[in-house]
């Protein structure tokens, strides 16, 4: 069995889990810090936008049940690809929307759907979610794993509250 990595950041990690979670193939997902560089980061040093990290997800997934191109896709329904300040309410360079590649494959895959949803229509400004090398992925805080599991009446008015599902409800239909 195949085992691969995605890593995508698109605003406040709570909000990543959930569209991927029970998806077939998925092995595991875990919120955590990426794209900075110092070691070992907490979510109050991430927090302060000082430390280059984006919250984060990483999934471990089998490409041959669910490939990487259709992760891009669900990925895509859950950010606002226009925005590189942050999501919704969430702003700041730790929420900005990035895909952290883990292969040539996995980036010339991300580029072509990034230049595919820019050349849609769909949106009236450009994509600017950047395509980047993956870096180390460090875990977040217990209490941010699985969060939308643990404290599902929170998660929920937080992915109204911050706009974020009527954002997706609007551009993409029912994928919250």
């Amino acid at each position: 069995m195949k085992i691969e990595k995605a890593t995508f950041a698109g605003g406040c990690f709570w909000c990543m889990v959930k569209p991927f979670d029970s998806l077939p193939g998925i092995e595991s997902i875990v919120s955590g810090y990426t794209g900075g560089d110092l070691k070992n980061p907490t979510y109050e040093q991430v927090c302060t936008n000082k430390t280059g990290h984006k919250e984060a997800v990483e999934i471990e997934f089998q490409p041959d049940i669910y490939p990487y191109e259709k992760l891009l896709e669900v990925f895509w329904s859950q950010i606002d690809p226009t925005d590189a300040g942050g999501q919704f309410f969430d702003r700041g360079s730790s929420y900005a929307p990035a895909i952290f590649y883990h292969s040539e494959e996995q980036r010339e895959a991300a580029e072509q759907s990034k230049k595919e949803l820019d050349q849609s229509g769909k949106f009236d400004k450009p994509v600017v979610t950047p395509i980047l090398e993956a870096k180390p992925f460090y875990l977040a805080e217990t209490y941010h794993q699985d969060y939308y599991k643990k404290n599902p009446a929170h998660y929920e008015r937080y992915s109204v509250g911050s706009g974020r599902a009527a954002f997706i409800q609007k551009n993409w239909g029912d994928r919250t």
